[in-house]
Protein backbone atom coordinates (compact mmCIF):
# COMPACT_ATOMS: atom_id res chain seq x y z
CA UNK A 1 0.00 0.00 0.00
CA UNK A 2 0.94 3.45 -1.24
CA UNK A 3 2.11 5.85 1.83
CA UNK A 4 0.43 9.54 1.09
CA UNK A 5 3.63 11.17 0.50
CA UNK A 6 7.31 10.86 -0.95
CA UNK A 7 8.81 9.52 2.43
CA UNK A 8 9.97 11.00 5.18
CA UNK A 9 12.18 14.14 4.91
CA UNK A 10 14.32 14.46 8.11
CA UNK A 11 15.18 18.01 8.68
CA UNK A 12 15.97 20.43 6.15
CA UNK A 13 18.22 22.42 4.17
CA UNK A 14 17.86 25.55 6.81
CA UNK A 15 18.49 23.38 9.52
CA UNK A 16 21.54 21.12 9.07
CA UNK A 17 24.22 22.76 10.28
CA UNK A 18 26.43 20.56 13.43
CA UNK A 19 28.99 21.75 15.28
CA UNK A 20 32.46 18.73 14.84
CA UNK A 21 32.07 18.03 18.26
CA UNK A 22 28.24 17.97 18.49
CA UNK A 23 28.87 15.76 15.46
CA UNK A 24 31.24 13.62 16.98
CA UNK A 25 29.14 13.44 20.21
CA UNK A 26 26.03 12.64 18.71
CA UNK A 27 27.71 10.01 15.88
CA UNK A 28 28.98 7.77 18.94
CA UNK A 29 25.60 7.34 20.48
CA UNK A 30 23.47 6.50 17.34
CA UNK A 31 26.88 3.96 16.82
CA UNK A 32 26.14 2.62 20.09
CA UNK A 33 22.75 1.92 19.44
CA UNK A 34 23.50 -0.03 16.45
CA UNK A 35 25.64 -2.37 18.57
CA UNK A 36 23.10 -2.53 20.42
CA UNK A 37 20.28 -3.33 17.80
CA UNK A 38 23.03 -5.75 16.16
CA UNK A 39 23.45 -7.52 19.57
CA UNK A 40 19.68 -8.00 20.09
CA UNK A 41 19.14 -8.92 16.56
CA UNK A 42 21.95 -11.91 17.22
CA UNK A 43 19.64 -13.25 20.30
CA UNK A 44 15.58 -12.50 18.50
CA UNK A 45 16.54 -13.70 14.75
CA UNK A 46 15.55 -10.30 13.49
CA UNK A 47 17.31 -9.38 10.40
CA UNK A 48 17.34 -5.76 8.06
CA UNK A 49 17.96 -4.87 4.39
CA UNK A 50 19.03 -1.03 4.58
CA UNK A 51 19.17 0.49 1.47
CA UNK A 52 21.36 3.35 0.56
CA UNK A 53 20.37 5.47 -2.64
CA UNK A 54 21.43 9.24 -3.56
CA UNK A 55 23.08 11.17 -6.46
CA UNK A 56 26.44 10.71 -6.81
CA UNK A 57 28.99 12.44 -4.39
CA UNK A 58 26.15 12.48 -1.50
CA UNK A 59 27.96 10.52 1.26
CA UNK A 60 27.05 7.27 1.12
CA UNK A 61 30.48 5.93 1.24
CA UNK A 62 30.67 8.13 4.54
CA UNK A 63 27.68 6.76 5.96
CA UNK A 64 28.48 2.86 5.25
CA UNK A 65 31.98 3.43 7.38
CA UNK A 66 30.44 5.12 9.88
CA UNK A 67 28.31 1.85 10.22
CA UNK A 68 30.77 -0.76 9.35
CA UNK A 69 33.91 0.77 11.76
CA UNK A 70 31.57 -0.36 14.79
CA UNK A 71 29.55 -3.35 13.66
CA UNK A 72 30.73 -6.67 13.96
CA UNK A 73 31.15 -8.32 10.38
CA UNK A 74 30.30 -12.05 11.15
CA UNK A 75 26.79 -10.70 11.10
CA UNK A 76 26.83 -7.77 8.84
CA UNK A 77 27.48 -7.08 5.06
CA UNK A 78 27.93 -4.36 2.77
CA UNK A 79 26.63 -5.53 -0.62
CA UNK A 80 28.13 -2.51 -3.14
CA UNK A 81 25.63 -2.83 -6.05
CA UNK A 82 26.96 -2.41 -9.67
CA UNK A 83 25.84 -3.29 -13.36
CA UNK A 84 24.71 -6.90 -13.38
CA UNK A 85 27.15 -9.23 -15.24
CA UNK A 86 25.96 -11.46 -18.17
CA UNK A 87 24.58 -14.02 -15.83
CA UNK A 88 22.55 -11.70 -14.29
CA UNK A 89 21.61 -10.12 -17.54
CA UNK A 90 19.62 -13.30 -18.21
CA UNK A 91 17.65 -13.45 -14.97
CA UNK A 92 14.92 -11.57 -13.27
CA UNK A 93 16.78 -8.21 -12.35
CA UNK A 94 15.51 -9.01 -8.45
CA UNK A 95 16.93 -12.74 -8.01
CA UNK A 96 20.46 -11.58 -7.32
CA UNK A 97 19.06 -8.76 -4.34
CA UNK A 98 16.95 -12.64 -3.37
CA UNK A 99 20.62 -14.23 -3.07
CA UNK A 100 21.39 -11.44 -0.70
CA UNK A 101 18.90 -11.50 1.64
CA UNK A 102 19.98 -11.62 4.98
CA UNK A 103 19.95 -14.97 7.26
CA UNK A 104 18.12 -14.45 10.82
CA UNK A 105 20.11 -12.38 13.17
CA UNK A 106 22.07 -10.36 10.49
CA UNK A 107 22.24 -7.09 9.21
CA UNK A 108 22.79 -6.05 4.90
CA UNK A 109 23.28 -2.83 3.36
CA UNK A 110 22.61 -2.19 0.07
CA UNK A 111 25.43 0.75 -1.39
CA UNK A 112 22.71 0.85 -4.94
CA UNK A 113 20.35 -1.60 -4.99
CA UNK A 114 17.12 -2.74 -6.56
CA UNK A 115 16.40 0.70 -7.55
CA UNK A 116 18.53 1.13 -10.21
CA UNK A 117 15.86 -0.36 -12.66
CA UNK A 118 14.00 2.69 -11.63
CA UNK A 119 17.02 4.76 -11.98
CA UNK A 120 19.83 4.14 -13.71
CA UNK A 121 18.34 2.25 -16.13
CA UNK A 122 15.28 4.59 -16.80
CA UNK A 123 17.50 7.63 -17.16
CA UNK A 124 19.96 5.81 -19.76
CA UNK A 125 17.61 4.03 -21.76
CA UNK A 126 18.56 0.29 -20.66
CA UNK A 127 15.07 -0.17 -19.79
CA UNK A 128 11.66 0.29 -21.76
CA UNK A 129 9.27 2.75 -20.31
CA UNK A 130 6.80 -0.41 -20.10
CA UNK A 131 9.53 -2.39 -18.25
CA UNK A 132 10.47 0.52 -15.94
CA UNK A 133 7.18 1.53 -15.15
CA UNK A 134 5.99 -2.04 -14.37
CA UNK A 135 9.43 -2.04 -12.07
CA UNK A 136 8.04 -0.01 -9.27
CA UNK A 137 5.02 -2.52 -8.48
CA UNK A 138 7.04 -5.39 -8.65
CA UNK A 139 9.85 -3.76 -6.08
CA UNK A 140 6.74 -2.99 -4.17
CA UNK A 141 5.27 -6.41 -3.70
CA UNK A 142 9.19 -7.69 -3.15
CA UNK A 143 9.43 -5.55 -0.81
CA UNK A 144 6.24 -6.35 0.74
CA UNK A 145 7.24 -10.43 0.96
CA UNK A 146 10.17 -9.17 2.52
CA UNK A 147 8.82 -7.37 5.40
CA UNK A 148 6.08 -10.25 5.86
CA UNK A 149 9.08 -12.65 6.10
CA UNK A 150 10.18 -10.30 9.24
CA UNK A 151 12.70 -8.52 7.65
CA UNK A 152 13.08 -4.66 8.30
CA UNK A 153 13.69 -3.28 5.19
CA UNK A 154 14.61 0.19 6.12
CA UNK A 155 15.79 3.02 3.14
CA UNK A 156 17.31 6.10 3.19
CA UNK A 157 17.46 8.35 -0.07
CA UNK A 158 20.63 11.36 0.56
CA UNK A 159 20.01 14.28 -1.24
CA UNK A 160 22.87 16.47 -2.28
CA UNK A 161 21.85 20.02 -3.86
CA UNK A 162 22.79 20.75 -7.47
CA UNK A 163 25.34 23.22 -5.82
CA UNK A 164 26.95 21.01 -3.65
CA UNK A 165 27.02 18.06 -5.85
CA UNK A 166 29.58 20.43 -8.55
CA UNK A 167 31.73 21.33 -5.50
CA UNK A 168 32.27 17.89 -4.13
CA UNK A 169 33.40 17.11 -7.85
CA UNK A 170 35.29 19.82 -8.52
CA UNK A 171 37.33 18.98 -4.82
CA UNK A 172 37.59 15.09 -6.13
CA UNK A 173 39.33 16.19 -9.41
CA UNK A 174 41.43 18.41 -7.34
CA UNK A 175 42.44 16.65 -4.58
CA UNK A 176 45.07 13.83 -5.19
CA UNK A 177 43.96 11.16 -2.78
CA UNK A 178 40.15 11.36 -4.03
CA UNK A 179 40.28 11.34 -7.42
CA UNK A 180 40.17 7.44 -7.34
CA UNK A 181 36.73 7.74 -6.71
CA UNK A 182 35.99 9.68 -9.93
CA UNK A 183 34.50 7.98 -12.45
CA UNK A 184 32.90 8.33 -16.26
CA UNK A 185 29.54 7.85 -14.93
CA UNK A 186 29.74 10.72 -12.22
CA UNK A 187 30.18 13.09 -15.15
CA UNK A 188 27.37 11.49 -17.30
CA UNK A 189 25.10 11.42 -14.62
CA UNK A 190 26.17 14.94 -13.75
CA UNK A 191 24.69 15.72 -17.24
CA UNK A 192 21.72 14.51 -17.07
CA UNK A 193 20.59 15.58 -13.27
CA UNK A 194 16.82 17.17 -14.58
CA UNK A 195 16.54 13.36 -15.71
CA UNK A 196 17.80 11.75 -12.28
CA UNK A 197 15.64 13.91 -10.61
CA UNK A 198 12.42 13.52 -12.32
CA UNK A 199 13.33 9.63 -11.79
CA UNK A 200 13.65 10.25 -8.03
CA UNK A 201 10.88 12.15 -7.99
CA UNK A 202 8.57 9.42 -8.88
CA UNK A 203 10.64 6.43 -7.27
CA UNK A 204 9.80 8.06 -4.04
CA UNK A 205 6.42 8.70 -4.29
CA UNK A 206 5.81 5.34 -5.82
CA UNK A 207 7.42 3.57 -3.48
CA UNK A 208 7.28 5.06 -0.59
CA UNK A 209 4.95 2.89 1.24
CA UNK A 210 3.69 2.32 4.64
CA UNK A 211 5.77 -1.22 5.44
CA UNK A 212 9.00 0.48 3.53
CA UNK A 213 8.74 4.05 3.90
CA UNK A 214 11.88 6.28 2.18
CA UNK A 215 13.86 8.41 4.81
CA UNK A 216 15.05 11.57 3.00
CA UNK A 217 17.83 12.90 4.09
CA UNK A 218 19.18 16.58 2.69
CA UNK A 219 22.98 15.32 2.60
CA UNK A 220 24.64 19.35 1.89
CA UNK A 221 26.45 19.25 5.24
CA UNK A 222 28.12 15.66 5.87
CA UNK A 223 28.07 15.92 9.26
CA UNK A 224 24.49 15.99 9.70
CA UNK A 225 23.56 13.57 7.08
CA UNK A 226 26.00 10.94 8.88
CA UNK A 227 23.76 11.41 12.05
CA UNK A 228 20.57 11.86 10.80
CA UNK A 229 20.93 8.48 8.60
CA UNK A 230 22.12 6.28 11.24
CA UNK A 231 19.80 8.07 13.76
CA UNK A 232 17.17 6.66 11.27
CA UNK A 233 18.22 3.58 10.52
CA UNK A 234 18.35 2.78 14.28
CA UNK A 235 15.35 4.28 14.86
CA UNK A 236 13.29 1.58 11.84
CA UNK A 237 15.75 -0.89 13.41
CA UNK A 238 14.77 -1.03 16.93
CA UNK A 239 11.86 -0.94 16.44
CA UNK A 240 9.72 -3.19 18.81
CA UNK A 241 12.87 -4.94 19.70
CA UNK A 242 14.22 -5.34 23.09
CA UNK A 243 17.58 -4.08 23.50
CA UNK A 244 18.13 -5.26 26.83
CA UNK A 245 21.70 -7.36 27.00
CA UNK A 246 20.42 -10.99 26.75
CA UNK A 247 21.48 -12.24 30.54
CA UNK A 248 23.72 -15.16 30.78
CA UNK A 249 22.42 -18.79 30.31
CA UNK A 250 22.33 -20.98 33.47
CA UNK A 251 24.94 -23.57 31.67
CA UNK A 252 27.43 -20.25 30.95
CA UNK A 253 27.28 -19.58 35.21
CA UNK A 254 28.14 -23.02 36.10
CA UNK A 255 31.17 -22.97 33.13
CA UNK A 256 32.46 -19.97 34.84
CA UNK A 257 31.94 -21.27 38.40
CA UNK A 258 33.63 -24.39 37.77
CA UNK A 259 36.35 -23.46 35.20
CA UNK A 260 37.20 -19.84 35.91
CA UNK A 261 36.41 -20.15 39.75
CA UNK A 262 33.83 -16.57 39.25
CA UNK A 263 30.28 -16.17 40.48
CA UNK A 264 28.09 -14.46 38.45
CA UNK A 265 25.61 -12.91 40.53
CA UNK A 266 24.00 -10.87 38.28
Amino acid sequence: MKSKNIGRISGNHDATMLDPEVYQKRLGEEQVRLQRIQQAYIHTGDRAMIVLEGYDAAGKGGVIRRMSSKLDPRSFRVWPISAPNDTERRQHYLQRFWLRVPEHGHIAVFDRSWYGRVLVERVEGLASRAVWRRAYREINEFERQLVDDGVRVIKVFLKVSHKEQLRRLRERLEVPHKQWKLTHEDFRNRAKRTKYDKAVADMLMKTSTVPAPWYVIPADNKLYARVETLRCIAEAGSKHVKLKTAPLSGELRKLARRELGIDIKN
